[in-house]
């Protein structure tokens, strides 16, 4: 199969609200808005044919379209990421959809290809997410580190902001490994429409998981190991450490 010959389009949600750090995808990263470092960072992956930002806010709109890149405005009222790119697929069609997150300016165009594959090489396979191994053992009981544990099929079994899995005898010489969950998923276009009619449910609510929506309606997630770890900024001293990292790593930018 010529994997490069579908259509794949990238979605990047970009909400101008955030509590902690409001415009946040306008937030100046080494000289350019955050979400521009994204959809740089995009434009590398060799599967991905086109990128949309999915904004809620024209100030965010005019900024993508400034450096050459396409927005679209959506829905102010969506409760989640997934929600505003169901939107946008309701209106442009495509292969597969690829929901990037817009705080994360040094997202892997390496780990988004992996997750782009192994759905185009299971037709079976409706959604995909990554995941990469914890090694540094504060993460495991990070609740905003969120863990996922998988079957033998390398389908999830659950995503928890709880250290799953839980060893019980400390005692043992048990080699556990514990997974960190990626925020980036691919989808087929009949199952992303389907998310917003799905109910939320019990699980979802308790751990403030969107992707437990997914599995309390009975689908299954694809999860592709990757070595990519994920930096997000999500408040304004994170934007110094990803500075730091790119003048650490110039080959980055």
């Amino acid at each position: 199969m010529n994997l490069s010959s579908k259509n794949v389009l990238a979605i990047i949600p970009a909400r101008f609200a955030s509590l902690r750090l409001p415009g946040k995808p306008l937030a100046s990263i080494a000289g350019k808005p955050m979400i521009q470092h994204v959809v740089e960072r995009v434009r590398r992956a060799q599967l991905v044919k086109s990128i949309l930002v999915a904004t809620d806010d024209e100030r965010i709109k005019k900024a993508v379209e400034s450096f050459g890149a396409q927005a679209i405005l959506t829905r102010h009222d969506h409760r989640t990421g997934t929600d505003r790119v169901a939107e946008v697929a309701t209106h442009v069609e495509a292969d597969l959809y690829v929901d990037i997150q817009g705080d994360e300016p040094l997202i892997d165009p390496g780990t988004i290809d992996a997750v782009v594959a192994a759905m185009l090489e299971d037709e079976s396979v409706q959604i995909a997410t990554p995941c990469s191994a914890i090694t540094l053992p504060n993460e495991i009981m990070d609740p905003n580190i969120v863990k996922v544990v998988s079957d033998f099929d390398g389908n999830s079994l659950y995503f928890s902001r709880a250290p799953i899995p839980w060893v019980r005898d400390t005692k043992s010489n048990l080699a556990v490994r514990h997974w960190k969950h990626i925020g980036l998923y691919a989808f087929r276009r009949d199952t992303l429409l389907e998310f917003p009619t799905l109910p939320p449910g019990e699980l979802e609510h308790v751990e403030q998981l969107e992707q437990l929506r997914w599995l309390e309606n009975g689908f299954r997630i694809r999860v592709v190991e990757t070595d990519y770890d994920a930096v997000s900024v999500d408040v304004p001293a994170d934007i110094e450490r990803v500075e730091k990292l790119l003048r650490e790593q110039p080959n980055a930018a």
